[in-house]
């Protein structure tokens, strides 16, 4: 009978280690690339080591590394999303589908990845920080000098709706101020649309249903995502910015297909003690490579 169990065990453990993964394709934050050895460069090695050698695409805006890291700041999302759903499209290994990763705002970019371009197909989206209602203020900016940083900061604030704004800097693209609504749905360029707050555009709720999981990971003790509950899809009760809006009680909910997929127990969120992408290596094999599996 043990001899019996050991075999078994044997042929299962044989099996899931020359199991074929799906590819992972990453999209990296603010202030980051997606080769720096020290994170995004990191992040792949360590899914490789756990996952059989899958192939893992960090995703490089542009045409070197210099560009990648200016796509950050100043590249509309927009073009962006276009480039990625060309490069995807192209990458043969994708063909089947894959699994994605997004590290803050390369959560929501890759949410507009689904919604706009189900060609190859996402499975399984992770979102590690994005910001997917937006953000209201702007604490600390990474990879950035204070001076750069403040200045940023002072056009959010003041001009984050203007034309050129909009079209310069990718922040004021998910710049969601709640005391004033109105001027966000009518000149956002991009959160208001990959959101479906103008108009109910089935195409998007149907193409992020068919998504496998969608899970959306909060930083806890985040410190530059204001608010912090946007990585959970939440935000400010509309006309001030104190109380936060249940995701449920959300125009979102019902219209981006978001209830659906949490009818069909599609939707996880997960939270984790840190500031923004702080997280543990071991936190990461233990809660995020068991999805890629």
């Amino acid at each position: 009978m043990m001899k019996s169990i050991y075999l078994i065990l044997l042929i299962f453990y044989c099996s899931y280690v020359g199991a074929t993964v799906r590819p992972v394709v990453m999209w990296h934050g603010m202030g980051d690339t997606c080769c720096f050895p020290f994170s995004l460069g990191s992040i792949k090695k360590l899914i490789q080591e756990h996952t059989n050698k899958t192939y893992v695409k960090s995703l490089e805006i542009g045409g070197n590394i210099v560009m990648d890291y200016q796509s950050g700041f100043f590249i509309h999302p927009n073009k962006q999303v276009e480039y990625v759903c060309q490069q995807l499209s192209e990458d043969k290994k994708l063909a089947n589908g894959y699994n994605a990763i997004g590290f803050s705002q390369g959560g929501q970019f890759l949410r507009a990845v689904a919604q706009r371009c189900p060609n190859p197909p996402m499975k399984v989206l992770i979102s590690l920080g994005g910001q997917h209602q937006g953000v209201f203020g702007l604490p600390k900016c990474p990879s950035l000098k204070t001076s750069t940083c403040e200045y940023i900061r002072k056009i959010l604030y003041y001009a984050a709706y203007e034309e050129w704004t909009q079209k310069e800097l990718v922040q004021a693209t998910y710049w969601h101020d709640p005391l004033r609504e109105d001027e966000y749905r009518s000149r956002s360029t991009f959160l208001v649309d990959i959101n479906n707050e103008l108009d109910c555009n089935e195409r998007y709720a149907e193409n992020l249903n068919k998504l496998e999981k969608f899970v959306m990971v909060k930083f806890l003790n985040d410190t530059i995502v204001q608010p912090k509950e946007s990585q959970w899809f939440e935000f400010y009760t509309p006309g001030q910015d104190k109380e936060i809006l249940p995701l449920k009680k959300s125009h979102v909910y019902k219209c981006l297909g978001l209830e659906q997929l949490d009818l069909d127990g599609k939707l996880d969120f997960l939270g984790v003690e840190g500031d923004h992408l702080q997280l543990s290596e071991q936190w990461f094999i233990d809660n995020i490579i068991p999805l890629l599996l």
